[in-house]
């Protein structure tokens, strides 16, 4: 075949698959952007249902009225923060709460810091086996002044899911807090989000707490004492992410009772509920999501009444990744987490008995998190490649670029003023016009990025591939030493 006949070939392809796709995409990204925008006006919503009830939220824990709360730290090669992080756990404002940390099996200095930070003993103490564990239990310390309220375990290196379950096994109280060991809590961040479990004790199963990147900020103590954005734009674009789905979208979907992920860099459960489930699923790569869908399906199988929440204030800090690498490999494991997931539970689809997990928040997820990155890829290539042949008017691409990227770059600046509105976390104009920056760059290059990366995590699933995790960086905290 002859080069141009090549190209005429293409061309035609290229023509016929304008003809049958360009609305159906064009109407998608529609959707998918203005179900975002419904999201964040209904987190507004609650935001302002939130305000009311802030001035009472110390009142309520005077009163005899907060629930015990173990928090469960996993800590694997996590030397460069986890001493920060643990006082910043043992010191929040809180009447009755321990930290148990699980060492699982660092290759670091992790467990040797806070040998020394805390002055730990072992104590011969067996650990229960409510959650069967595969890993063997290598010890089980405690600081030695008998007051402070932590356990550290260390056991042989099986995973972060593994290090829960055996977190859950040691906890003593009847909520626990899956909490990253490279995150930090606001004082009162355990206040907020146990309240829902002291204003509905018996239906309530869970809660989900608001996660803000830390990177940049200048941290005491750890303490966050003034909230500065990161230093390069990767973690900027990360805050930008993380406002609008992790903060307002699942503020919007708690609203309307469809809240089915909370992440694991900090949740709160009923113990006796986790325990019931099984623990979190060693096999699984995304383990917060997964547990969550499990705990919906157990609880509505039996026809049992129950809530889960979201709380969205802004409770805890986490560190977001600042090279390109290390965020590929996050991105392609969450993607993998989330088809592996909705895979497993797709029988929930538009059942009765599943309510409005099954009929609005699961094909959402199916349609606009699972094949969003498929869709979008088609349309990345086919626009460049009809205007370059000829096929595509100059118009009808900037209607598709307008509809693709700048409705989302709206939807993200009205985020970020719901959001400024409720929390004023920066007090500087030049954050603010960063974050703005930062929605604009998201669309050039970053999101492009992310979505091949998110197609690879799935195609290796689709593959059979064996996950292999990668390893999260930690750069530590900007720890002000005045």
């Amino acid at each position: 075949m002859s080069w141009d006949g090549f190209v005429e070939g293409l061309r035609s392809f290229v023509l016929w698959s304008m003809d049958v796709t360009a609305v159906p995409i064009i109407i998608y990204f529609i959707l998918i952007n203005t179900s975002l925008l419904v999201l964040i006006v209904l987190a507004y919503l609650e935001f302002r249902a939130q305000q009311r009830r802030r001035s009472t939220a110390v009142a309520w824990q005077g009163a005899g009225l907060a629930p015990g709360v173990s928090l469960l730290v996993p800590a694997y090669n996590e030397e460069a923060g986890i001493v920060m992080a643990v006082k910043s756990f043992l010191t929040l404002r809180y009447p009755r709460h321990e930290v148990v940390v699980v060492d699982d099996g660092s290759s670091d200095q992790t467990f040797a810091r806070l040998e020394e930070a805390f002055d730990l003993v072992q104590v011969p103490r067996e650990l229960p086996h409510e959650i069967p564990i595969r890993a063997t239990v290598l010890g089980i310390f405690v600081p030695r002044d008998g007051r402070t309220r932590l356990v550290v375990v260390r056991k042989e290196n099986s995973g972060r899911s593994e290090a829960i379950n055996v977190a859950i096994n040691a906890a003593s109280e009847p909520l626990v807090a899956m909490i990253d060991g490279d995150s930090i809590l606001e004082p009162d961040g355990l206040l907020h989000v146990t309240r829902p479990f002291a204003d509905d004790p018996t239906r309530m199963v869970a809660t989900g707490g608001a996660i803000r990147p830390v990177n940049g900020s200048r941290v005491v103590s750890g303490r966050i004492v003034r909230v500065e954005m990161p230093q390069t734009w990767i973690p900027r674009i990360q805050l930008v992410e993380y406002l609008r789905a992790f903060l307002l979208g699942r503020t919007g979907w708690s609203r309307l009772g469809g809240l089915i992920l909370i992440s694991g860099a900090f949740g709160l459960f009923r113990r006796d509920v986790v325990v019931e489930v099984g623990g979190l699923d060693p096999n699984s790569i995304g383990e917060d999501f997964e547990l969550v869908m499990r705990i919906h399906k157990k609880l509505r199988d039996e026809g049992r009444d129950y809530s889960i929440e979201f709380v969205p204030e802004p409770v805890s800090w986490t560190e977001v990744p600042v090279t390109a690498k290390v965020l590929r490999n996050q991105r392609r494991r969450w993607h993998r987490g989330l088809w592996e997931t909705l895979w497993a539970y797709r029988s929930m689809l538009f059942r009765p008995k599943y309510g409005r997990i099954g009929w609005l928040a699961l094909p959402y997820y199916w349609l606009f998190e699972l094949f969003a990155p498929l869709l979008e890829l088609f349309g990345i290539i086919i626009v460049p490649l009809a205007l370059a042949l000829g096929v595509v008017n100059v118009p009808f691409a900037i209607l598709f670029l307008v509809l693709a990227y700048g409705y989302a770059v709206l939807v993200t600046l009205a985020a970020m003023v719901v959001d400024e509105w409720a929390f004023h976390k920066h007090d500087r104009w030049r954050a603010i016009w960063q974050t703005i920056a930062a929605s604009v760059l998201e669309n050039i290059g970053y999101r492009q990025a992310t979505v091949w990366w998110r197609l690879e995590g799935w195609w290796s699933s689709l593959r059979g591939k064996k996950h292999v995790w990668g390893v999260m960086t930690r750069t530590g905290f900007d720890e002000d030493p005045a």
